[in-house]
């Protein structure tokens, strides 16, 4: 029977550090899965990187508390935090109403924030409109990584250093999980989520649809805003079925500026009926000496036609 081969116990600058998985129910035999350590080195180095290790292919089920058990019982470090680089993403309950990046402050006061504690409120809300999960937690993808920051440079190095030595002794890391199920019961749990109660699915309904509502009508306000603001000239088209007017805000406030600045001006210059008649006389004026002058000159130019000019 040839022999198992031999594991390395370094790949370049990262440890190999043999982890021991718990026995699933649906298995014989006990499977090990390989952690890559180093001492974090991140191209642009932080406060926290003397005290972060960075682990590569981490377990599909790893979690904060699985990460800080697993350091805990290998060297008694303390984990101050852990940051993985992939995970399921948050469902943003609001964006799947089509919510706009402008139209955030509305949101908020269509859900009801406050100034004081408004981000929980909202987070209340997101919460009431999703739907219940399907899953019984969500795994890591396949050769996710993470960095592990200590509460000190010395617990970092105490736990480099319990590392190294289970691989120099070639023993393997009980890995304890992150409590999450797996294997065959996963799967159990899973198809049971599936059919949540009917009541439960009424409150997320009921939520979604009063938050969509309470949007259009928002939506539908500000829109007639927009519509009610006058044009360059100053008026308001009005069609069947209701006004027309700018499209955008922008382009609202815009023609509002320049009615503004209109507005101003005829004040300034001809507020007065007098004054409108003074302006209208000045030019009818200039009109008549310039049409003088200019029939003067038509005059000059048919006497001097036949004419010889005298050289000099």
């Amino acid at each position: 029977m040839p022999a198992a081969p031999k594991i390395p116990r370094t790949v370049s600058d990262l440890l190999i550090l043999p982890l021991q998985l718990p026995l699933q129910p649906s298995s014989q035999s006990l499977a090990t899965h390989y952690l890559y350590i180093r001492p974090d080195a991140p191209p642009l180095p932080t406060p926290d990187t003397p005290r972060s290790l960075f682990l590569s292919n981490v377990p599909a089920d790893a979690t904060d508390d699985g990460v800080r058990k697993l350091f805990r019982d290998l060297s008694g470090a303390v984990v101050d935090s852990v940051a993985f680089s992939s995970g399921p993403a948050d469902e943003n309950v609001l964006a799947s109403l089509g919510l706009a990046a402008d139209e955030a402050a509305e949101s908020g006061a269509v859900l009801g924030k406050r100034k004081r504690g408004e981000g929980e409120q909202l987070r209340a809300a997101e919460r009431a409109m999703r739907l219940p999960r399907a899953w019984d937690g969500a795994l890591r993808r396949s050769g996710s990584a993470a960095v592990v920051c200590f509460v000190d440079a010395a617990a970092r190095k105490r736990a480099w250093r319990a590392c190294r030595e289970a691989v120099r002794e070639g023993r393997s890391v009980e890995w304890s999980g992150g409590g999450l199920r797996l294997g065959e019961e996963r799967y159990w749990v899973h198809h049971a989520l599936r059919f949540p109660p009917r009541a439960r699915l009424q409150e997320s309904v009921n939520a979604y649809l009063g938050a969509f509502a309470a949007l259009e009508d928002a939506r539908a306000k500000r829109l007639a805003r927009q519509r009610s603001v006058p044009d360059e000239d100053g008026f308001v088209m009005v069609t069947r079925g209701g006004r027309t007017g700018p499209a955008r805000l922008e382009e609202a406030q815009a023609a509002q500026e320049r009615l503004k600045e209109r507005e101003k001006k005829r004040i300034t210059g001809d507020f007065y009926r007098f004054q409108t008649r003074e302006e209208r006389k000045k030019r009818e004026n200039d009109l008549k000496r310039k049409f003088e002058g200019d029939r003067r000159r038509v005059e000059e130019m048919r006497q001097r036609k036949g004419k010889i000019r005298p050289e000099k």
